[in-house]
């Protein structure tokens, strides 16, 4: 039997806060008695209520969605613990006024006692089933949003990887007509590239290093269609190689970066992919020197749309991608990711 001992106390505060309101009450009711009286025998007796149907809850059976017992123990538990916490508390409050509730002059103020405990018992056991019911639903709404976030991601990372495969397949099409021999290199690579990220498994995350081999395999793919015309550069400092990522965050950015960037440049131009933390946060960079931001497409196709939506569904609405005017011409894209963590 797991106890969770921090939940026990906030319960037990939760009631202490209820047994000193009610001992309130009587005393406005009753001026006339000190009010160490009522709240003597409130805190005493609602504190014991308290503790029999608290922990005498995890000896019976209990529903999944509620924590409580189900069938009789529904009923008996309750009943139970509001007669033996009223006896209890009682007793232990005229143990330490030294006087009895049960002789003849304490009648109706013992008739009394009891409705207040009766009805304060029902209540506080309506608000405490309730209240693990709702912890339970909102569990289950967690859980599913979770899940229902996992497949999006999955949808747009199925998304992304027939996209690169048709853009490569269409370039090595182009190859096999014009220069056989570098197709034939291209297929290599390609086959070396589709085992380490088609068969993979579908993860959630992945180690930065393993998103920054995965874009070196697509950037040799990219140098032999465009030759000379294309040059890289990929800078992961070795204490960030372990940070969790989403699998495929950096790809769909070089690849518009290429497409919008460097193809329409005559001379082509340079990528450089970066990564950087400070503050809990992890920049990630992907800058080219190509036409810069002169394409309407260059901010509003397929690859930053994926990534905004990704992006999106992981954290919020939150302005985690940038898209400026590199130094010195062509553009810089800034991912921005919070609470990165070394797993």
């Amino acid at each position: 039997m797991k106890i969770d001992w921090l939940e026990k106390l906030r319960f037990y505060l939760q009631v202490m806060a209820f047994c000193l309101a009610i001992s309130a009450i009587q005393f406005a009711f009753q001026p006339e008695r000190p009010y160490v009286v009522p709240l003597v025998y409130s805190v005493l007796i609602g504190g014991f209520t308290w503790a029999v149907i608290d922990f005498g809850r995890h000896f019976f059976p209990s529903s999944s969605d509620t924590g409580w017992p189900t069938g009789m123990g529904a009923v008996a538990l309750p009943l139970g613990g509001i007669v033996m916490g009223y006896l209890i508390g009682t007793a232990l409050s005229d143990a330490w006024f030294g006087w009895s509730s049960w002789d003849g002059h304490s009648q109706s103020q013992l008739r009394v006692s009891l409705l207040i405990t009766a009805l304060a018992g029902i209540v506080c056991t309506y608000y405490f089933y309730n209240r693990g019911k709702s912890a339970y639903l909102e569990t289950k709404v967690s859980e599913v949003s979770r899940q229902a976030t996992e497949s999006k991601l999955r949808l747009l990372q199925a998304q992304i990887e027939p996209h690169m495969l048709f853009n490569t397949l269409a370039n090595l099409r182009a190859l096999i007509a014009t220069d056989p021999a570098r197709a034939l290199t291209m297929l290599d690579h390609l086959n070396s590239y589709l085992r380490s990220t088609l068969g993979a498994s579908r993860a959630s995350a992945h180690s930065l290093q393993t998103e920054f081999d995965r874009l070196r395999d697509y950037l040799e793919l990219m140098a032999i269609r465009m030759g000379t015309r294309l040059r890289y550069a990929l800078e992961l400092p070795p204490e960030l190689a372990g940070l969790q990522v989403p699998p495929l965050l950096l790809q769909p950015l070089v690849e518009n970066a290429i497409k919008h960037g460097l193809e329409p440049a005559v001379g082509g131009g340079s990528i450089t992919v970066a990564a950087s933390l400070a503050a809990g946060r992890l920049t990630l960079t992907v800058a080219d020197t190509g036409v810069g931001l002169k394409s309407h497409s260059a901010s509003t196709g397929f690859g930053l749309a994926q990534v905004r939506e990704r992006l999106h569904t992981l954290h919020g609405h939150q302005n985690l991608l940038q898209i400026m005017p590199n130094t010195g011409g062509g553009t810089r894209v800034l991912i921005s990711l919070p609470q990165a963590r070394l797993p």
